[in-house]
């Protein structure tokens, strides 16, 4: 039995809703800290707790890092939170997927301007990336993957199904 695995994991840069989520609840503290004790007395203590603890509830779910695992005609998609919590955000089988290629790669026009194509994005949203593309249909519905994979994913993949990855 030959047995095909591989690896990669990247950490995804901050959107700017999440900066500015981080921003506010900060910012709600040290309001509350330097004008709640003048206005509401002790209740201001109570209030800045509760900041605190929606801050140490919600901190964690802002700092994703997304891996990739490739093993056997599968493809798992997860997400790790805080660098501790694991949820597999997808899962993929090799024979529902159409074609892989990297993102501007003429393999995949076909797929470019067919508008009940879902995208989802599992790439580090940094600008010097160069993301490869899984089109892959799930039923009758077309979902485009964004992700980073590694020379050696790539190269198992392309062992273990030849025909639906493309270089170019």
């Amino acid at each position: 039995m030959n047995e095909s695995y591989a690896e990669a994991s990247v950490k995804q840069k901050a959107s700017p809703v999440n900066l500015l989520i981080k921003a506010l609840l900060i910012a709600a503290i040290i309001f509350v800290l330097l004008f709640g004790m003048a206005y509401f007395g002790p209740f201001s203590i109570v209030a800045v707790g509760v900041l605190i603890l929606v801050c140490v509830l919600v901190f964690p779910y802002l700092s994703v890092e997304v891996e990739y695992v490739f093993c056997d005609g599968q493809l798992d998609f997860d997400k790790i939170y805080s660098g501790n919590k694991r949820k597999t955000a997808m899962r993929i089988d090799f024979e529902n997927v159409e074609q892989m290629a990297p993102v501007n790669s003429h393999a995949l026009d076909a797929y470019q301007n067919n508008p009940n194509v879902k995208t989802i994005d599992f790439t580090s949203r940094q600008r010097d990336i160069h993301p490869h593309v899984i089109i892959v249909r799930q039923g009758e519905q077309l979902t485009r993957l964004l992700f980073e994979p590694s020379e050696k994913m790539i190269a198992v993949i392309k062992q273990k199904a030849p025909r639906k990855v493309s270089d170019y």
